[in-house]
């Protein structure tokens, strides 16, 4: 069945939209289905050891999100520094856009200056900083890339971490390894599950809406990742893989798109998984409760089955579970 975009779109209270993580992290709450059955279980996320296979592989993405939002005046001007060619000249997305000519250069402090050099088709900017960004008069300035739908409250900054981030470089957390904390991955560990890290760096295109009614014109944003030796190693020998979040999926399924085994590599994926797709990897994924209209909700559907993740959103919605970043979680077993 050739599905729409308006297949994907679904009425949230705006309540449900969380904007605190839950405290403890293991707290969140967590809809487990499993596929093969049809069944919905409501329970906690610390109590996901009970519902994992023992013979599962977590797959985790230790990707860190980095303080790429620099707000200046108040939060008047803003600068999202999207990548760095080097420590002085980057491409951004910047606020009020009338303020940012090619050409001309703003004292944004009297420390800061910017030369815009270039204005991409898309409105990019490519700016040329003084001093350099790896100045420590950009540390005042710098902030927390949260979502728009969540208010921006640096207070929540480490909040915003998976507790086994380390390698630097997203826009926005993979939120679905937010709920773990080191006592459940400890007791996870003890039970015999394995753990193994892959890293993708969750770019803007996270957020991008689908613009296109007919959702095989979309064009998929790309993500860079990396699958390292011993990772690589872990994923052969495994006999059961749970992907912790839709980056991870994005990872092990582009890698067996690439080859019949998991092989080092780093590179980026434009992988596009909608209904229709067949998955080679994933045996269970962890993830949050995701937005209307969205890939990432597009993947879960591929993965449960359409009709069924329709009735995993409304079952949801009506126990008042929490969405996005911040909300609750489900396991799909």
């Amino acid at each position: 069945m050739n599905y729409t975009l308006s297949d994907f779109d679904y009425d949230l209270p705006e309540k449900l939209i969380a904007q605190q993580p839950a405290q403890p992290r293991d707290h969140a709450r967590l809809l487990v289905y499993n596929r093969r059955s049809g069944t919905i279980t409501d329970d906690f996320f610390y109590n996901l050891p009970d519902y994992l296979p023992e013979d599962t592989t977590l797959v985790l993405n230790n990707s860190k999100v980095e303080k790429c939002r620099l707000l200046f005046e108040d939060g008047k001007k803003e600068i999202f520094i999207l990548d760095a060619a080097s420590d002085t000249t980057v491409r951004a997305l910047v606020r009020p856009g009338k303020k940012f000519k090619k050409g001309r250069t703003l004292q944004l402090t009297d420390a800061i200056a910017v030369t815009v050099v270039d204005i991409d088709e898309e409105g990019i900017r490519t700016l040329r900083l003084r001093p350099p960004l790896n100045d420590e008069v950009y540390n005042q300035y710098k902030y927390t890339p949260f979502p728009p739908y969540i208010e921006q409250n640096e207070s929540l900054s480490e909040e915003y971490q998976t507790i086994y981030a380390r390698d630097s470089g997203s826009k926005a957390a993979p939120t679905a390894g937010l709920h773990f904390t080191d006592e459940l991955l400890t007791e996870i560990r003890r039970s015999g599950i394995q753990q193994a890290e892959v890293t993708l760096h969750v770019g803007l295109g996270t957020f991008a809406p689908v613009k296109t009614e007919t959702i095989e014109e979309h064009t998929m944003h790309s993500e860079w990742f990396r699958l390292t030796p011993k990772t690589a190693r872990q994923l052969n020998q495994a006999d059961h893989l749970t992907a912790v979040g839709t980056t991870s999926v994005r990872v092990l399924e582009t890698c067996l798109r690439q080859s019949e085994r998991f092989t080092p590599t780093a590179m980026e994926t434009d992988i596009f998984i909608r209904p229709g797709y067949r998955f080679k990897a994933v045996d269970a994924l962890i993830t949050n409760f995701h937005l209307p209209k969205s890939t990432l909700l597009m993947l879960v559907a591929a993965y449960t089955g359409f009709d069924e993740m329709k009735h995993i959103y409304q079952h949801a919605i009506g126990k008042g579970y929490r969405f996005y970043s911040f909300g609750d979680a489900m396991l799909i077993l």
